[in-house]
């Protein structure tokens, strides 16, 4: 077997080095003579030290789909040009893998790479494995290193049928030189590819698939040039801009626009793996926050620029909706054709005496002189629910929820101690978390360090594959632990003592606040304290605390026990039974129900007692401390 090289290493280097940054990676095998059938020989007929499979692999699966051949262009002539040379060789094929369209960056993802990798493990019948060219068969030098050792260990020859390696050592350092600039093309088509897309983006271009509503197309100019660009949809358009308007308006709901659309006949657009279908609520919810119909595009969710496609919806359209979407999100309403403030919040008294949960809704009825007349009634008084509460004034419910503030007030005592403990414990907590931090950035450096040495050994081929790849593995798991945790660390935690002290300012006189709020107010009030306020015979019977107002009522309550003169015990039963009225779907056999009990219990008698602990309980907890303001 003869091969050509350059006449010294040197130049062959440097042959590399000044073709790196003009490589592109061919689609065909260029000049080569098609075969159109390959001779596969049965593993038991060829002779040991003959025995080679073929693997065969495109990048994308657009390269499959060309020309009439299913296969497309590239992976007959790749086929072809290994056949080509296993005839050179006087090698016989046992078999083939081809992978059409898979990653070329990680070969754990490549299903045929597996199969084959683990076929020569097993029936060990493997002399040689055939490639078009090593950049086919990994695209890193880690990887090439693994599955190399591997192979050498085990008498497998990887040939690549148009670069010069082999076992010899010239062949040998070419294989080294071609692993490491397949890795740096690699990279380097990457960052190119993300370089271009964030141009496009920049100068105001789509990147990919445009909303319902818009069409991709392909424009081309009249001096041959094709341009990919967005307009909008003829058959669509407008329809979606209709949603926007009637759901603008405030009168309907998500599930409203759903319906209308769809008997309007919106349907999604076809594509070859989906049929069309029709936009459900869901879906609207997130088109209407999607500021690509006011002719934005959004850059890695942060980036704001002015796109070149033409809006469908004009700025005042879209600031109506997000209100609309503002107002109504949180208490999740069914319906918007009649508003009221306490719509959403109220649930049948009646319905929860039989262990259900039921919303009770709004109806106008006309009276004989023709006046109007507004009630909430149960929804179970519908379509046969079951239930037969009657329909209650929306004045007198309005009332009554109003004397309700006045039993869900914070004793002073409390609040004035409260935000005693929050101090102190505030400044434990912030030197605990700092420390905390520093700790898992040495950790995260020692990672670091560690799989360096470990890419370090598997290229010098000391250690076994397996080994290194799994303890690979692991290193990533901890860096991701670590990484979360991290991620959690909180330095400066004066944003949630300030929160829980707003909470405790509100509740301290929240008859006097909500009486004199407007309507909108009022909404938020009932949104941010209640989950569910239930009314019976024209009264609220009973309510269900938002999470973070019914673990503050739980440490009052505890807190109250205490000053009583209970034991930490009953003081601690007491306030769990405020969490299970107040949280009835927490499951607190579980043990993150236990440690939600054991918590409301430490922080009541820290807070009566005055003695607070320095493990930063109240910042580490997630229902105490709120995600967002």
């Amino acid at each position: 077997m003869s091969h050509h090289y350059p006449e010294t290493i040197g130049q062959q280097t440097s042959a590399f080095v000044d073709a790196a940054d003009s490589w592109v990676l061919p689609d065909i095998v260029p000049e080569v003579e098609l075969i159109e059938d390959i001779e596969f020989v049965d593993e038991d007929q060829a002779p040991p030290g003959t025995r080679t499979l073929f693997y065969l692999r495109v990048s994308t699966p657009g390269q499959v789909n060309k020309d009439f051949d299913p296969e497309g262009i590239s992976l007959p002539a790749q086929r072809s040009a290994c056949a080509n040379k296993a005839q050179q060789l006087g090698l016989n094929v046992i078999g083939e893998y081809v992978e059409p369209g898979r990653s070329a960056t990680e070969i754990t993802k490549r299903i045929e790479f597996q199969k084959m990798l683990d076929r020569i493990r097993r029936e060990r019948d493997v002399d040689y494995v055939v490639v078009y060219e090593l950049a086919r068969f990994a695209r890193n030098r880690l990887d090439d290193a693994i599955v190399m050792a591997d192979l050498k260990k085990r008498g497998i020859t990887l040939i690549s049928a148009t670069e010069a390696i082999d076992d010899t050592p010239v062949g040998q350092l070419m294989h080294g030189i071609l692993a490491a600039f397949n890795e740096y093309r690699s990279r380097k088509d990457g960052a190119d590819v993300a370089f271009k897309m964030g141009e496009k983006a920049r100068k105001g271009g789509t990147l990919g698939q445009a909303p319902i509503g818009y069409l991709n197309v392909l424009l081309q100019t009249e001096d041959g040039r094709k341009i990919r660009t967005v307009e909008i949809d003829p058959e669509r358009g407008s329809l979606v801009e209709q949603a926007w308007k009637l759901y603008a308006t405030g009168d309907y709901s998500l599930l409203d626009i759903e319906h209308i659309m769809r008997d309007r006949g919106l349907r999604t657009r076809r594509t070859p793996k989906r049929a069309p279908k029709i936009v459900t609520a869901k879906e609207w919810a997130r088109f209407f926050r999607n500021n690509y119909y006011i002719g934005i595009v959004t850059y890695k969710g942060e980036e704001e620029i002015p796109g070149r496609h033409t809006a469908l919806v004009d700025d005042e359209t879209f600031g109506r909706v997000q209100r609309v979407l503002d107002e109504h999100g949180v208490a999740g309403e069914r319906r918007r054709v009649l508003h009221h403030y306490l719509k959403g919040s109220l649930f049948c008294g009646q319905c929860r005496l039989d262990k259900r949960v039921r919303r009770m809704i709004m109806q106008r009825a006309t009276g004989r002189h023709g006046g109007e007349y507004l009630y909430f009634f149960c929804i179970g008084n519908q379509k046969n629910g079951g239930c037969h509460s009657p329909y209650y004034n929306v004045d007198r419910v309005e009332d009554t929820v109003v004397e309700h503030y006045k039993t869900i007030a914070f004793s002073p005592e409390f609040i004035s101690a409260m935000k005693t403990s929050l101090e102190t414990m505030l400044a434990e907590s912030e030197a605990t978390q700092r420390l905390y931090r520093k700790q898992l950035q040495n950790q995260l450096k020692e990672l670091d360090t560690k799989e360096t040495n470990l890419i370090g050994l598997a290229e010098d081929g000391e250690l076994p594959r397996t080994k290194i790849r799994t303890r690979l593995t692991e290193i990533t798991r901890e860096r991701e632990r670590l990484e979360t945790e991290l991620g959690k660390v909180q330095l400066d935690l004066s944003e949630g003592a300030a929160f829980l002290e707003t909470c405790l300012e509100l509740l301290r006189d929240p008859y006097r606040l909500y009486q004199g709020a407007s309507d909108k107010v009022r909404r938020r009030l009932n949104q941010a304290i209640f989950k569910r306020l239930y009314v019976f015979e024209e009264k609220v019977t009973g309510h269900e605390f938002q999470p973070v107002v019914a673990e503050l009522h739980a440490i009052e309550v505890g807190h109250a026990a205490l000053r009583r003169g209970d034991d930490e015990a009953t003081a601690g039963a007491v306030a769990e039974g405020v969490l299970r009225q107040h949280l009835p779907e927490t499951t607190f056999a579980t043990r993150a129900g236990g440690e939600r009990v054991k918590l409301v219990t430490a922080l009541a008698c820290a807070v009566h007692s005055g003695r607070v602990s320095s493990n930063g309980l109240m910042v580490r907890h997630q229902g105490l401390e709120p995600r967002t303001r």
